[in-house]
């Protein structure tokens, strides 16, 4: 079993990143794979009487509520994180943008990571006082 995940998890890593050059086509596919699961959702709460109208509803947003996707699947985080910071969404930015924010991320990252080894070192100092 975990052979399989092993191998769909890194063929999901190859797809990814060769779609990720062809935005428009990435969606398309996406699109397509999505209306194909929530065709055979679909077509699976047929067979039961009380998902329809509002009995399919009220689960819907129990289950949607619940799991904490309500908000992210029909309006997404990144969304109202970037409306909030008056960004641009990913697809408007240029690749030279990208590479300049994990550029800057990575210099945050050593920032702190200088922080946390001075702050051990103040901590050992500290504990040689002590004694």
């Amino acid at each position: 079993m975990k052979k399989i995940i092993k191998f769909f998890d890194k063929l999901e890593d190859k797809v990814r990143g060769a779609l990720s050059h062809f935005p428009i086509l990435y969606a398309f596919i996406g699109g397509v794979g999505v209306v194909l699961f929530w065709k055979g959702v679909w077509e699976t709460a047929e067979m039961f009487p009380s998902l329809y109208g509002i009995g399919s509803i009220a689960l819907s947003v129990i289950i949607l509520l619940m799991s904490g996707l309500f908000v992210f699947y029909f309006i997404g985080d990144n969304i109202i994180i970037t409306g909030l910071r008056s960004q641009k969404k990913i697809v408007e930015k240029t690749e030279k943008e990208i590479h300049a924010e994990e550029n800057e991320t990575t210099k945050i990252r050593m920032k702190i990571m200088k922080i946390e080894r001075d702050i051990g070192e103040i901590k050992k100092i500290l504990k040689k006082d002590e004694k």
